[in-house]
């Protein structure tokens, strides 16, 4: 009686459809190879997607690749707000606007380290880092802030600008060289991570890791001749704004 209804036929379909956006879709999970970034897989599966997918089949990322295409180029925009941010703090806390250049200017040094450490591990350019990165800018400017703070404490006392720095960088070796040690024993757990997730942390400790090492060894050295710098350029744009009047005195019988 049911044949008389239905045909039978065995046929094999997957156990699961996934969808995405009300589509049927087949989801793909691909990595990097080693020393190519994800950006740079991502762009190579977006014009294989092109070349090979039928003009009726589209794509769409998901999970951790949405949002790092969302973000794109927004990373050097968070970078530079970042600066800024630090800048403008300084800015009011010296009351000055080149002071804190000498700051700023040190952060530089950790992006070296950061890019020897990530050459050295063979390891991409990926959003991981880039939180490193943004990190890195307040611990480098952190060291460099002892150097000149101090140094800026020595000149209003009346000592010259190149003694003041001097002084500066003598005196604050040991703090420095304390809080950067303790930051580096904690981020060693995450340079040697291993695990579900390890390599996130592995990325994120190794950027922060290798700028950390380089600030700390650079700074001493290149803070003073920064903060000498922009202390000599800001004096002289004050005495060329501000001359020292004088007066003539007539004398008459």
């Amino acid at each position: 009686m049911l044949g008389t209804l239905v045909t039978v036929d065995e046929a094999f379909n997957p156990q699961m459809v996934t969808r995405y956006n009300l589509y049927s879709a087949a989801s793909i999970t691909g990595q990097a190879a080693a020393g190519y970034s994800s950006g740079q897989a991502l762009t190579l599966m977006e014009q294989m997607a092109g070349r090979k997918l039928p003009p009726a089949m589209g794509y769409e990322w998901t999970g951790m690749a949405y949002q790092e295409k969302q973000i794109g180029s927004q990373a050097i925009l968070i970078f530079a707000l970042a600066l800024v941010l630090v800048y403008l703090v300084l800015a009011a806390q010296y009351e000055s606007w080149t002071s804190p250049a000498a700051v700023i200017l040190s952060v530089p040094l950790a992006l070296l380290g950061t890019v020897l450490a990530l050459v050295a591990r063979s390891m991409d350019n990926n959003i991981y880092t880039q939180v490193g990165i943004v990190l890195l800018i307040a611990l480098a400017s952190k060291n460099a802030i002892l150097i000149v703070e101090f140094a800026q404490e020595s000149r209003s006392e009346g000592k010259g600008i190149l003694d003041a720095a001097l002084e500066a960088a003598r005196l604050r070796f040991r703090p420095i060289l304390m809080t950067s040690c303790s930051t580096l024993l904690g981020m060693v757990p995450l340079v040697v991570a291993s695990g579900a997730g390890a390599a996130g942390r592995r990325a994120l400790g190794t950027a922060v890791f290798g700028g950390l090492v380089a600030t700390t060894v650079l700074v001493v050295f290149f803070a003073p001749v920064f903060y000498v710098v922009m202390q000599r350029l800001s004096e002289w744009r004050s005495d060329s704004q501000d001359p020292t009047p004088t007066a003539d005195l007539e004398a008459h019988n």
